[in-house]
Parts: C-alpha cells; sequence; structure tokens
C-alpha cells in the first residue's frame, strides 16, 4: 500500500506572489494545486499490511516543536515521468528539521517501508504535463515573479494513505518554552 507523511503549508491562493505566477504561466497547461499545501516528508511506495507506523510518528513528534520556516525561492523540476513541478521552496531549511526528517524516513524503512526517493522539500504549486515545454524556459517563467520571502510555522501533520483516508494526524507544539 502507497503511503504518505506530510507536514501542512498554509498558503493562501490568491496571495499577490502566486497569483502572479498564474499570471507568468498563463497559456500553458497547469494543474494548480487549491486549497491544500503540503510537503511531503516521506512517501512510501510499499507499506508493509502488518505495521503500524503510528508509534514511529509519535516517538519523533511528541518531543518536536513545530517548524518555522522561510520560503523564498520559486522554481520548477522534472520528475522521473517527464511532468514538470512548479513548487516553492525554502534555501534555508532548519537542521531539526532535517534530521526530524531523516530520523523518520529511517525509522520507516527500518520496519520494512520501501521509500525510494530522496527528500527534497518543496510545496508543489502546480503540474505541467506539456511536451511543448522545456524546464529552462519554464524556470525563465518563474524566475520572473516577484517572491518576497515569507516565514510560516508549520504545526500540521498528517500520515494518510496515497489519494486516501489520514491514519494518523497530530498538531505540533508551538510553544518554544515547553
Amino acid at each position: 500500500m502507497k503511503t504518505y507523511f506530510e507536514i501542512h503549508v498554509p498558503l493562501k491562493y490568491d496571495a499577490s506572489w502566486f497569483v502572479e505566477l498564474r499570471n507568468v504561466l498563463h497559456g500553458i497547461l497547469v494543474k494548480w494545486q487549491t486549497g491544500y499545501f503540503h510537503i511531503t516528508m516521506a512517501f512510501l511506495n510499499e507499506t508493509p499490511e502488518n505495521i503500524d507506523l503510528r508509534p514511529i510518528l509519535e516517538k519523533h513528534l511528541a518531543r518536536f516543536h513545530a517548524p518555522s520556516l522561510t520560503f523564498d525561492r520559486l522554481d520548477v523540476f522534472t520528475t522521473y515521468s517527464g511532468m514538470f513541478i512548479v513548487h516553492l521552496g525554502s534555501t534555508n531549511i532548519p537542521d531539526d528539521f532535517l534530521v526530524l526528517t531523516e530520523a523518520i524516513r529511517s525509522d520507516m524503512k527500518a520496519v520494512g517501508c520501501q521509500i525510494d526517493s530522496e527528500f527534497r522539500l518543496h510545496v508543489t504549486l502546480g503540474r505541467i504535463n506539456d511536451d511543448g515545454s522545456t524546464l529552462p524556459n519554464l524556470q525563465h517563467l518563474v524566475s520572473s515573479v516577484s517572491l518576497i520571502p515569507f516565514t510560516l510555522i508549520l504545526t500540521d501533520v498528517d500520515y494518510r494513505v496515497f489519494r486516501g483516508k489520514v491514519i494518523y494526524e497530530t498538531k505540533l507544539n508551538n510553544n518554544k518554552t515547553n
């Protein structure tokens, strides 16, 4: 069974930079994300049926404070299938967030989960399946968007079946004094 572990990113579809991005890519067939944005921390291509991953998540997340991430770049990459992903990213990812992500991924692999892709922090904004587009052209267009860096505190975490139900959800502690 395919599952994934994600942290929600509370973006506004009507934010000025997002409107500008959609305008810059007007005329290109983009399937835009609307209303639900997240960072996939681990995509599990295979999750053993008899394994409950909730204790792994609880072990790591119970003591982890909500990360504060500054988003400061827009870019495009190509997937293995040739699809283009327009995304929002961060050039300065907090070390504790990376350590948490790798620890959870490592524990999931140790119990038999198959995770084929490396972690790449990005928030998918849109997907392009267009044979007429090229990566350099799309990157050039996206780079013209005025993105003023902004910081968000990320508190909501889900573990869910791919295109299905939520298996586990929690809110990270946002109080740094605990």
